[in-house]
């Protein structure tokens, strides 16, 4: 996990970005693809898995519940115990910084008859654990946490749990997706009602690892997932897509760098995640999809970004949850536009690995945009293409969105910038940097 010791990394201008490039494999892809095979029985074999620090947090609290997961070339061969084999852990879990897999695994451990402890890093013990913890309390399950809700915390799951319908008070993947884990080796159905769709991931894994899983949704727009319990879960081969908050990185950086063209290869294009290039296409950003196909329930496309004069636009709120975690980006983008953009209904983002809208204006702000903070969003008057003055040093709050998003931003800056701490990016993007070069041609 992040070592206590900050890298601070500088970037700058470095003249037009072209060339051909990979991303790791979707991070929550990943996470579930490890979570199913270890409860599936029998062999799963996995390509393509985002080999970053948060993926590898669930990997190890996964070994540690008895599953056998093995890398060998690049290939990740589960072993899994099958729905309701968890085992007692010997010690704590570490889950690091990723947040993903504490929720899920809290779903987990709820219906089995064990218990667990979650521990992680400073940024992750910040955050609330309790809108995962409220519903699975309602299946029997305990929970022992820190006063504030957060990690340390322990959960004292239960077999058999009671099933539940649960609807969202919040648009979460993660909380959706504890409650259908939990759901797994509960008896009878669980549902999960869900009035702003969020990425599902999770229901179309589940129905490939074999399922009872049916999703019905009204002429309001409003999604009822209902899991049958006590599942049966066969083993899969897995190829891991391209994730689409990976790829939001270098795509970016093409669009506001004069002279660039890069094509970003097999990018998973689920339509509750692309948010992010729907609103970008709505700035006016020159992006072209080829290859379009399907890989293991999952569409995929080759994404070619070029150089863009982009506009300031009014991003509706209900497009938030498919762009959640691009939104550091896309702030970016908004500060190289023309026009102000504004977007609200973000309140989500006080609660990520950090407090993404605050430091993510005062950042901008630092080096030269014009960026309005309110409580649910960020109003930004864009430079019109120009370079952003740059020059200051900013803070990245152990965030490795806000890092990367910084490292790009400094590509548009007339005298580049300097980021506390680089570390945070190999929970979700190792290789960023050298991506980078190589796109520059150094």
């Amino acid at each position: 996990m992040h070592g206590a010791k900050p890298i601070p990394k500088s970037f700058a201008a470095s003249g037009p970005l072209r060339g051909i490039v990979r991303v790791p494999g979707d991070k929550s892809i990943s996470h579930r693809a490890l979570m199913f095979a270890a409860l599936a029985v029998g062999e799963s074999r996995i390509t393509g898995l985002l080999e970053g620090e948060d993926v590898l947090a669930t990997a190890a609290a996964l070994r540690a519940m008895g599953a056998d997961i093995v890398r060998a070339d690049g290939t990740w061969t589960v072993h899994g115990v099958g729905v309701g084999g968890l085992m007692q852990p010997e010690t704590a879990l570490d889950m690091g910084n990723s947040g993903t897999s504490t929720r899920l695994l809290m779903g987990l451990v709820a219906s089995h008859p064990i218990t667990a402890t979650f521990t992680g890093d400073a940024s992750l013990s910040q955050r609330p654990m309790g809108r995962v913890s409220d519903p699975l309390s309602l299946t029997g399950a305990e929970f022992g946490a820190s006063p504030l809700g957060t990690l340390p915390l322990m959960v004292r799951g239960i077999c058999p749990a009671v099933p539940i319908s649960y609807r969202l008070p919040v648009a979460s993947a993660q909380v959706k997706s504890a409650v259908l884990l939990a759901g797994l080796n509960t008896p009878g159905i669980t549902e999960v009602i869900e009035p702003v769709p969020t990425r599902d991931h999770s229901e179309r894994m589940l129905k490939g690892f074999g399922a009872d899983l049916s999703v019905e949704t009204d002429a309001e727009g409003v999604r009822t997932i209902r899991l049958m319990g006590e599942a049966e879960l066969k083993p899969q081969d897995i190829d891991v897509p391209g994730d689409p908050s990976s790829a939001a990185f270098p795509i970016v950086a093409a669009l506001i760098t004069p002279g660039s063209e890069v094509t970003v290869m097999n990018v998973g294009m689920n339509p509750t995640r692309t948010g992010i290039y729907k609103m970008l296409e709505a700035m006016g950003a020159g992006l072209t999809y080829r290859n379009e196909r399907e890989v293991g329930g999952e569409p995929v496309a080759d994404i070619t970004a070029k150089h863009s004069a982009l506009k300031g636009i009014t991003v509706p709120p209900e497009v938030a949850p498919s762009m959640i975690d691009e939104f550091p980006i896309f702030f970016v983008a908004a500060a190289m536009a023309e026009g102000t953009t504004t977007a609200s209904g973000l309140e989500e983002l006080r609660v990520k690995e950090s407090d993404r809208l605050a430091f993510m204006a005062a950042g901008l702000t630092a080096i030269g945009a014009k960026v309005e903070e309110r409580e649910d969003g960020l109003t930004i008057e864009g430079n019109s293409g120009k370079p952003l003055t740059g020059g200051a040093m900013v803070v990245s709050a152990l965030d490795h969105r806000i890092a990367m998003s910084f490292a790009i931003a400094g590509l548009a800056t007339e005298g580049g910038l300097q980021i506390d701490d680089m570390s945070p990016v190999a929970t979700s993007f190792p290789g960023f940097e050298d991506m980078l070069s190589e796109l520059a041609g150094k």
